[in-house]
């Protein structure tokens, strides 16, 4: 097995996993392994041993070699057209497909949520077309067309589109996007 297939096989081992609707917990119970090792390899952080990756396989019913071929079809490419409706709702669009590492919306139109965010992990918004006002640590930015703003995580922030057909880009790592106030 070449380390390419080894890093791949942590997302292959999670949806076996979630297929048999198993928490970290009962495979570790059933591998002999810790939850945060087996964590990190379905995060691709960790790279399992031969024998580790027996045992993973072991605890979920089914064998390496499955794994391996499974973890191929980890790899893929996903074109989100503008016409496709994934999840759109009031000028909300995702524009990356299904449950990944990264999180990308884009907002249309006089967005104004008048809700304060916070998130764990960095921010990036990309005004597409119109402007945008954000308010973040006290200060104000005006950001038009074509500019970007990075916020790492922690910064409390609000923004709005401030004209007609304005178009956002956010995109920030999936799981630490949330807001607060």
């Amino acid at each position: 097995m070449d380390d390419k297939e080894t890093l791949r096989v942590g997302t292959a081992v999670r949806r076996r996993r979630k297929a048999l609707e198993l928490t970290l917990s009962t495979v570790s119970a059933r591998s002999g392994l810790s939850v945060p090792f087996l964590s990190q390899v379905e995060n691709e952080r960790a790279r399992p041993s031969t024998r580790s990756l027996e045992r993973v396989a072991e605890a979920l019913k089914t064998s390496v070699a499955e794994l391996i071929a499974a973890a191929d079809s980890g790899l893929m490419v996903d074109v989100v057209r503008a016409t496709d409706d994934v999840g759109n709702s009031d000028g909300v669009r995702c524009v990356v497909r299904g449950r990944h590492q990264l999180k990308a919306t884009e907002y249309t139109g006089e967005q104004d949520t008048r809700r304060e965010f916070q998130h764990h992990g960095d921010e990036l918004m990309y005004i597409a077309d119109g402007a945008a006002e954000v308010e973040a640590e006290g200060r104000a930015y005006r950001l038009e067309r074509g500019d970007t703003l990075f916020l790492s995580g922690g910064v409390r922030h609000r923004w709005r589109a401030t004209e007609p057909g304005t178009r956002i880009l956010i995109v920030a790592a999936a799981g630490t996007v949330g807001h607060s106030g």
